[in-house]
């Protein structure tokens, strides 16, 4: 599938060759991305765009990719072209029900450095039906109707402004009771599909496609559950609960569903009560309202009919309420006698018990287990969730749990969405690629105010010219007022997103004023939301109040699970729990939150020439914090993370501010330096004997990993030193016995009397300067000497010192010229000498100083084909991942130790910083 050229913003035409689709009358044409192309097409991924221009001796530098293919005659795929795509978005879906509506709109994630698509995202918005002008507005702010006359985004622009015969799908009642209002104001017409199989087509995606999209609720406390509980095989048949205005209860098997239940008491039912009882109009201040709340002031509990006591033969507690409102009739009391408060959670809890009584029974009736509840009903509101969990337990006798879905808001949108023969190409190729939450997009200041509305009346939708279009938002100066204030209106309304690692959002609305033109700004808010100053207050507690707390789905197409991986459905990177572990928890948060500091001086220093860099800076710092509080408030609100999603975390908040290597500088003076002590090492180790030589090759990439900018302890050594000196002292004290000392294994495997060459060795590489270059160099240089081919595996993107994919090659392209063995092996992967072992370069695909064996490029996996050797290097990657991790082939973990708690937890009382990892483990097979 490729790109239409109506999405170009010239008349470019196509690289020669590329057939041109047919224009269709669908919005979404300009969006015709195949996902699946970018890991098909081997021959360029991963690959520096240099490599086929230059024979200078950089040319040699082929990745694994390359090679594998050209040396199995793997035909090539066809190529695929994105000209120049536009920011603007250009395919949505809308479920418009009666009480809100709820959107889902795709934006393109740009290309990659070989212009192969990143993917793209998917975000969600939600507005009021009464407003419905306001859904309005912000499809013409954000264009997405752009697109007329068949998907010609330039015809648009030239004409009117209206699309010709342009389609959107849509669900829900207001799909036909709105048509012609979209159809006059905007030149959209909206195609329906049928409510229940969009809302089906949504649960069913998100619970196969997002890890840790399902959860129970118990007791304030939430228990995911993981995706190998919910394959094709295990989770059908199950009930969807569907909660909007009303209720609709959905058996759903594999192939089909029906509609097997309902309830006119709803979502609609509560916000409409509520109203009238309380005068409250917003649906978040009655869920926040109730949190204040005594229910039992207005209801009546068991124990006011027995005195105070239980009712043990039914099993009813004397706070069980026995009867919603009948407590206002015991007291003979009027509404001015009960609180708002206390009112709406009598209301909730009313509607909450009902809803779940109902799907409890259609449950038993059915003979299913699982019960999923979503729709916008719930919010993720805690006493919601505590009630309908408690009721399902009560009337279920204990043998069923409530399962609720984090991105519950959206499925009937989500579904009409996929069901566009474009967005199935988009979307339900997931299992091609990997679907990554992340959460920068939740709480990145806001740089600008909501779009400003001149609003006709709100009961003259059907004629065109009672309605006036939006005015752009108004622009702000970046200063600290900004992100104090925005950072207090963080929207409640989150965005979905699917994307390679994304340097930005990418999405933005037009720079702000006093903003480098390179720094793009984030979403601005829902146009139904309402700017507010309240200054002073805790920039947090907008995050802890979020109604949907879920972050940006990120689509990485080319990232798929490493083959190599043993056990890989129980497989968790992390070495410990931080949802369960809370020890751990408070200190890890407490650590990052120290090295703060440091880093937003290293952003200072980083680009010290630009104008708003301060601002940049404190905005990050102020993003990153506020996580790190909302995490210690509810450790469950991102879903089930480790110690990885926090650093890969903090990586994409320095991206979203632009600081995008904030060690670039530091990594080219410490590997210039490192390359030349490397011919002096390179010489004294071949001056060893077997043994001896291993030793010192072993103890030169312990010694070489001290070397590690996110280390507290490694930044204080480098304020007694220089590089060459640390390295010294290190190799001088890195003596066995280890803390973990498995080397004598590693010694009999390579020089023992059963010695055999390995076929290929995977090399997971960590930071820039001594370590690779004294030390994971000179071991990828004694394997190719005994035969072995060797793939160095390296960052895609830069996070902290580690060394990234092109600052590999430039670091090879110097080796090059100074040893035979490296310039040999580097000629060899290119086919100039077919029998010698080959030494290639790889993208990891990740831009983290960790590494998750789930999501990884496609490149490596092709590089693990016939590889019976995989080296982690680094506490990142061996430790604080992976160190448990199991593989079908012989695994080396070397790591030195730069934590004093980690050294302790590790090998026990004994444990010290400094200390080192050797873990030798032979192959596990299936």
């Amino acid at each position: 599938v490729f790109i239409a050229s109506s999405i170009m913003d010239d008349d470019r035409e196509l690289e020669p060759g590329l057939p041109r689709h047919v224009r269709a009358r669908s919005i979404s044409v300009p969006l015709r991305l195949d996902l699946t192309g970018a890991a098909i097409d081997v021959s360029r991924a991963g690959a520096d765009p240099r490599d086929r221009e230059s024979s200078a001796p950089q040319a040699r530098i082929a990745t694994h990719a390359q090679t594998d293919v050209a040396r199995r005659n793997v035909p090539e795929a066809p190529a695929i072209s994105l000209p120049r795509q536009r920011d603007a978005v250009r395919h949505f879906a809308m479920d418009l029900g009666g009480s809100l509506v709820k959107l889902v709109y795709f934006s393109p994630g740009g290309l990659d450095e070989h212009g192969e698509p990143r993917g793209g995202r998917l975000h969600f918005r939600k507005f009021a039906s009464a407003h419905l002008e306001d859904c309005m507005e912000f499809i013409e702010f954000k264009k997405l109707h752009e697109g007329g006359s068949g998907g010609d985004a330039q015809s648009a622009r030239d004409g009117d402004g209206e699309g010709d015969g342009v389609t959107v799908k849509a669900t829900g009642g207001g799909a036909y009771k709105f048509h012609r209002a979209f159809q006059e104001r905007l030149g959209i017409t909206l195609e329906k599909e049928d409510e229940m199989a969009c809302a089906v087509a949504g649960a069913n995606f998100l619970l196969q496609t997002i890890r840790d999209e399902a959860f129970s609720y118990r007791d304030d406390k939430k228990e995911f559950i993981g995706k190998d509980e919910l394959t094709q095989e295990s989770l059908y048949p199950y009930l969807l609960v569907n909660i909007g205005s009303g209720v609709s209860i959905i058996k759903v098997d594999k192939d089909r569903h029906e509609r097997v239940s309902g309830s006119n008491i709803g979502g609609g039912t509560f916000w409409g009560l509520c109203r009238l009882l309380t005068g409250l109009k917003d649906y978040d201040e009655m869920l926040k309202l109730s949190a204040e709340a005594d229910n039992a002031k207005v209801d009546m509990l068991v124990g006011d009919i027995y005195g105070g006591r239980d009712y043990p033969k039914i099993g009813l507690s004397s706070e069980t309420i026995a009867s919603s409102f009948g407590r206002v009739v015991m007291d003979e009391g009027s509404l001015e006698d009960y609180s708002k408060a206390d009112i709406t959670l009598s209301l909730l809890r009313m509607i909450s018990y009902n809803i779940a009584h109902i799907a409890t029974m259609n449950a038993v009736k059915y003979g299913l287990k699982r019960i999923f509840f979503g729709g916008y009903f719930i919010r993720n509101h805690a006493y919601t969730m505590n009630t309908i969990s408690f009721a399902v337990d009560f009337w279920s006798k204990g043998e069923m749990k409530a399962m609720f879905l984090r991105h519950e808001g959206f499925l009937g949108a989500l579904g009409a969405f996929l069901s566009d023969v474009e967005a199935q190409k988009n979307l339900s190729s997931a299992s091609q690629g990997s679907w990554i939450e992340k959460f920068i997009k939740c709480s990145v200041p806001q740089m600008t105010k909501g779009i400003e509305r001149k609003r006709s009346s709100r009961n003259s939708l059907s004629s065109k010219a009672n309605v006036v279009s939006p005015t752009r938002p108004a622009r702000r100066s970046f200063n600290d007022s900004v992100i104090n204030d925005a950072m207090e209106r963080i929207e409640s309304d989150r965005a979905l997103s699917s994307s390679s690692i994304p340097e930005n959002d990418g999405d933005s609305v037009e720079d702000v004023e006093g903003i480098k033109s390179g720094f793009k700004t984030p979403d601005s808010l829902s146009s139904d939301e309402v700017t507010v100053e309240r200054r002073g207050e805790d920039p947090t507690q907008l995050l802890n109040s979020a109604g949907l707390q879920v972050g940006v789905l990120h689509l990485e197409p080319a990232l798929q699970e490493f083959p190599l991986l043993r056990k890989g459905h129980v497989y968790d990177p992390n070495l410990f729990d931080m949802l369960e572990n809370a020890t751990e928890r408070e200190y890890w948060l407490d650590t990052l939150e120290r090295l703060q500091p440091g880093l937003v001086a290293r952003c200072l220093a980083n680009d010290a020439s630009s104008d708003d860099v301060q601002e940049r800076a404190n905005s990050f710092n102020n993003v990153f914090k506020a996580h790190l509080s909302r995490l210690r408030e509810e450790p469950a609100a991102y879903g089930r993370i480790g110690l990885a999603d926090l650093f890969e975390m903090r990586e994409e908040c320095l991206r979203f501010f632009n600081f995008h290597d904030l060690y670039v500088d530091v990594k080219k003076q410490e590997n210039e330096s490192a390359l030349l002590v490397l011919p002096d090492l390179l010489q004294e180790i071949d001056s060893l004997d077997d043994d001896e030589r291993l030793l010192a090759i072993v103890e030169g990439v312990l010694a070489g990993n001290i070397f590690d900018w996110g280390s507290q302890g490694t930044l204080d050594l480098y304020r007694n030193g220089t590089i060459l000196e640390i390295y010294r002292k290190a190799r001088s004290t890195v003596n066995r016995p280890w803390a973990v000392d498995h080397y004598d294994a590693l010694r009999e495997r390579f020089n023992g009397p059963k010695k055999k060459a390995y076929r290929k060795a995977l090399l997971f590489c960590d930071n820039s300067g001594a370590d690779i270059i004294l030390g994971m160099l000179p071991l990828a240089r004694e394997l190719l000497k005994r035969g072995t081919s060797v793939a160095l595996v390296a960052n895609s993107l830069p996070a902290i010192n580690d060394i990234t994919v092109t600052e590999l090659r430039a670091v090879l392209q110097s080796a090059f010229e100074l040893d035979d063995t490296i310039k040999s092996a580097l000629d060899a992967a290119h086919g100039n000498a077919s029998d010698h072992p080959r030494l290639t370069v790889v993208s990891s695909g990740s831009g983290s100083p960790c590494i998750d064996f789930r999501r990884l490029s496609f490149d490596v996996c092709v590089a693990a084909r016939d590889a019976d050797l995989i080296v982690l290097e680094g506490m990142g990657r061996a430790i604080h991942t992976n160190y448990h991790a199991k593989f079908a082939c012989d695994t080396l973990k070397l790591a030195m130790i730069k934590n004093a708690r980690l050294a302790t937890q590790l090998v026990g009382d004994g444990g010290k910083m400094w200390d080192s990892v050797c873990l030798f483990d032979a192959a596990v097979h299936a």
